[in-house]
């Protein structure tokens, strides 16, 4: 048996969903969540749960580093 070119054996589709792990409160979920925001913060991505983004909604749509919340 062949595979097609460019392909491999391995099967992505049976991998582990990612997890999420928020970068303030330390709650987890499995990806994607649509409530939860992230930011790019010294090159850096960071994952906020829907709490803490409610919760600093000000500070994050006037862009401020998540280190002034």
């Amino acid at each position: 048996m062949t595979s097609p070119p460019g392909g491999n054996d391995d099967d992505r589709s049976a991998a582990e969903p990612e997890r999420l792990v928020c970068a303030r409160c330390g709650t987890s979920a499995e990806a994607p969540r649509l409530t939860w925001t992230f930011s790019v913060e010294h090159g850096a991505r960071l994952d906020f749960c829907e709490t803490c983004s409610r919760e600093n909604l000000r500070s994050i749509e006037g862009r401020l580093d998540s280190d002034w919340w």
